[in-house]
Order: C-alpha cells, then sequence, then structure tokens
C-alpha cells in the first residue's frame, strides 16, 4: 500500500514572530497603535491584523472601549487589504490611542503558547480556501468581525470569541491553511450564538 504523503509544514512561525515583535514593542513605557504600526512596517497588513486579534483575545479585551478601538481598527485594516493597498493608514484618533507599556506586557504574556500552537498545526491545506475569491472573502469576514465588536461592546466574551476568529483567518491567509479558515468560520458562527444567549437570558 503506497504511503501517504505528508503535508507540507510551514517552518518560519509566523505567528511567534509576531508575539515577540510585540513583546519587543512593549518594553516601552507608552504605545500608540500608529507606533505599532510603524514597527511592523506600513505594509504588513496580515501581521498588523494578527496584533488586534491577539490584543482581543488577551485579558486587556477587558478594558472598557477597547474592543470597540480594536473592531474599528481591523475594518479599516481589512478593508485596505481587501481594497489592495500599498500602505496601511489609520485616522488619527485611532492612531494617537495608546496603552502603557506594562498592561501590554501583561495582556500578552500568555499568548506564547497560542502563538507556538498555531504555527505548530499550520500546514498547506485545502489551499483554494485561502486563494482568489475565497481568499478575498476571508478578509470581507474580518472586516465584518471588526464592524460587529462595537456594537457588541458589553456582550461578555464576544469580542475575544471574534479575535479568535480574525487570528485563525489571517493564519490561514499567511501560511496557506485552509482548516484555519474553517476553523475561523466555526468560531465566528459561535460567537453569533453569544450575544443571542446572552440578550435571550436578559430578556426572558
Amino acid at each position: 500500500m503506497p504511503r501517504r504523503r505528508a503535508l507540507p509544514v510551514v517552518s518560519h512561525k509566523p505567528v511567534r514572530k509576531v508575539v515577540d515583535q510585540l513583546q519587543d514593542i512593549a518594553s516601552q513605557k507608552c504605545i500608540s497603535m500608529h507606533q505599532i504600526v510603524v514597527s511592523f512596517g506600513e505594509a504588513s497588513f496580515l501581521p498588523i491584523l494578527m496584533v488586534i486579534a491577539l490584543l482581543l483575545i488577551s485579558p486587556l479585551s477587558g478594558i472598557p472601549l477597547f474592543s470597540s478601538l480594536c473592531g474599528i481598527s481591523t475594518a479599516f485594516v481589512a478593508s485596505q487589504m481587501f481594497m489592495g493597498r500599498d500602505h496601511l493608514w489609520l485616522p488619527d484618533v485611532i492612531g494617537r490611542q495608546q496603552v502603557t507599556g506594562q498592561r501590554l506586557r501583561h495582556g500578552i504574556q500568555r499568548l506564547g503558547g497560542l502563538a507556538d500552537w498555531l504555527d505548530d498545526h499550520a500546514r498547506r491545506r485545502l489551499m483554494p480556501l485561502v486563494r482568489g475569491p475565497a481568499k478575498k472573502g476571508l478578509q470581507l469576514l474580518c472586516i465584518l468581525c471588526g464592524l460587529c465588536m462595537p456594537f457588541l461592546e458589553l456582550v461578555p466574551f464576544s469580542s475575544s470569541i471574534l479575535g479568535g476568529a480574525i487570528l485563525l483567518f489571517s493564519t490561514a491567509i499567511l501560511t496557506r491553511d485552509g482548516v484555519f479558515a474553517l476553523m475561523g468560520l466555526a468560531l465566528m458562527a459561535f460567537a453569533a450564538f453569544v450575544p443571542i444567549t446572552v440578550f435571550g437570558a436578559v430578556i426572558f
């Protein structure tokens, strides 16, 4: 019986690199969104999108209005990526928003394990799901997730779940792993049930 060919592994650990670079940035006393963009490069749409998603998954998402800021930033980044722009632009009102280095370090200190898990399990699979029109579809889903966050500010865990979906979509595109795209779709669908459950419990 012929041996099944192993799927090619993604060896450059892109998610871990994003976390490590974010930890380097956190050594500063205060960090703005503009500084994060400059640090990663104004053409690094996917890494910046992953940074925002990682921040949403971290305890920083509990800060009032932080999820809304990240959601709007996600929509800006993903929409410009969808339009094929060469350089990222953020409005000054978003670019000036700051977080202290201490709070940022505390928020991301446990994200290394998640980054390693994503990198270790990334494979070149189901690539039609991350190419061409399907790739544009994933970018549109990132935009939708970002636009929903300000409306779900008071719903527990909803922003972190959507942040997880955005991280999976971004990782899928970056590593060409369609399995992560499917996981992101499942997580996004689950996120839709959270506000329904919460509002249903309040009303009834």
